[in-house]
């Protein structure tokens, strides 16, 4: 037997009908949507504390890393003097030249600047290209000041601290990502 369709009055509802429930009266959390930010890129300063025993740097930087990736997700979101702060933070933790964060750091926000201006459109490639370019730099020159601090050099063996950085660098992208949906959460009732 074939059935026969009923009339749009008559048929049952759907819930593939129906649009979404939002919940209403609901905000972010103010602190939550202010620092999560901050507080991501502070707590990956700590990564170094990670028990891993190396006789090269093998250990990205992760910290510089979530600062690019939540630049680059939200531009407006940091100001551009976030590098000096965050890089104070970060000379604490990582066993660099005190200062050595805050110039780099402030240098790539300065560079970010310049490359949201002149590059109003772009995407993922664009992105990862930048980063990549930004992230090299910081690593030969935060390299090249712990060799002169300690004395010693420009190591050559950043190689594989650099292609982790590179190729780590989408997943620490999408982990900010992550982090900024939840920040926006509406958790708040207003």
């Amino acid at each position: 037997m074939a059935q026969t369709a009923r009339p749009a009055s008559t048929r049952l509802v759907d819930r593939r009908d129906v649009a979404p429930r939002r919940p209403i009266n609901r905000a972010p959390l103010p602190w939550l949507a202010a620092g999560l930010p901050w507080v991501s890129i502070m707590a990956m300063s700590l990564v170094t504390f990670s028990p891993v025993i190396a006789s090269a740097p093998v250990i990205p930087p992760f910290a510089f890393m979530t600062l690019l990736a939540w630049r680059m997700l939200r531009p407006s979101f940091l100001p551009v003097w976030a590098g000096l702060p965050l890089g104070a933070w970060d000379d604490l933790f990582s066993g660099q030249p005190f200062g050595s964060a805050i110039v780099l750091w402030s240098a790539a926000m300065l560079a970010m600047d310049v490359i949201d201006e002149r590059f109003l459109w772009r995407g993922f490639r664009q992105d990862w290209l930048a980063a990549a370019v930004l992230l090299s730099a910081y690593l030969v020159l935060a390299s090249g000041l712990a060799g002169v601090a300690a004395h010693y050099p420009l190591p050559l063996t950043i190689g594989p601290q650099w292609l982790m950085t590179v190729v780590l660098f989408p997943v620490v992208n999408r982990l900010v990502a992550l982090l900024d949906k939840l920040r926006l959460l509406p958790l708040r009732r207003l």
